[in-house]
């Protein structure tokens, strides 16, 4: 058995590590050095949040039962896409799988705010009266389905392997997690990362209620989109510590910090005149506080 062989045969174990390895780090780090005075308990919040995240995972072995690394696999067997049908070093075609990944996940980011239907999906995400790591695992059951339509059509066109693919499921992960952290970090080293990862503060700009602000960042893990798309944003107006979370009109913990209403979110209301990076901001500017 070689190493992508293995790497496939325990997926799920690598995931699964990570992932309690990663929540668990960046929840000792947020009890140590918060970033801000959340508003509802952690209790409130995180039985819903991580009760979302138990739905979709039973969603998604339901409705994708192979997992992405099943579609990586069958592409490498049947010849699938690009990196599978050129000459390129196995290292490198991992790298660029990765990258490739990254960017799709920015493109869709940059969708679901730009169509009016499935930014009713994704205001589920931003509904959070508060952010933390546990806002970064907050997705409706029906964006969790069209986000892996998207990676397996990604995975066949590129044919990324099956490593590429374990990497990525991994860091986006990870990055969640830590760019949605409620954590403090040096200003110095915070704007080091920016350069080539997302961090708290450059993310949590993109869960502002104001909507220029909500609109840009759109990166979970490189920033390098951001930057050459224009949508980068440094700081929020208010500052990290005065902005406001959330979105307006949806400020009921009733509605955004229940299962049931997060549930129920995309059915309610209308969305008119929404165009990405077009609507007009009308709240009065505040001193920065960062």
């Amino acid at each position: 058995m070689n190493f992508e062989q293995w790497t496939l045969a325990h997926e799920p174990q690598i995931r699964m590590g990570f992932f309690f390895g990663v929540f668990a780090l960046v929840a000792l780090w947020e009890l140590a050095s918060p970033r801000r005075v959340l508003q509802l308990t952690r209790q409130q919040r995180w039985t819903a949040n991580l009760g979302l995240v138990l739905l979709n995972t039973v969603v998604v072995r339901l409705a994708f039962p192979t997992a992405a690394v099943g579609m990586a696999a069958l592409s490498a067997d049947k010849g699938w896409g690009l990196l599978n049908n050129f000459a390129v070093p196995f290292g490198l075609a991992v790298a660029l799988a990765v990258v490739a990944m990254d960017f799709v996940i920015w493109l869709q980011h940059v969708m679901v705010h730009a169509v009016p239907a499935l930014w009713r999906l994704h205001r589920v995400h931003h509904a959070d009266l508060d952010y933390d790591l546990t806002t970064g695992t907050r997705f409706h059951p029906l964006e969790i389905v069209l986000s892996m339509g998207i990676k397996f059509a990604t995975i066949v066109l590129l044919g990324a392997p099956v490593l590429a693919v374990v990497v990525f499921e991994v860091l986006l992960s990870a990055c969640a997690m830590f760019n949605h952290g409620n954590i403090r970090l040096p200003a110095a080293l915070d704007r080091a990362l920016r350069w080539i990862i997302v961090t708290p503060d450059m993310h949590r700009v993109h869960h502002s209620v104001e909507d220029d602000e909500s609109n840009s960042n759109f990166g979970f893990n490189l920033t390098w989109w951001d930057r050459l798309f224009g949508t980068y944003r440094e700081q929020p107006r208010a500052g990290q510590l005065g902005m406001i979370i959330g979105i307006h009109d949806h400020t009921d913990p009733h509605e955004v910090a229940r299962l049931p209403g997060m549930l129920a979110l995309p059915f309610k209301g209308q969305i008119t005149d929404y165009a990405i990076n077009r609507r007009n901001w009308t709240r009065p500017s505040t001193d920065a506080q960062v």
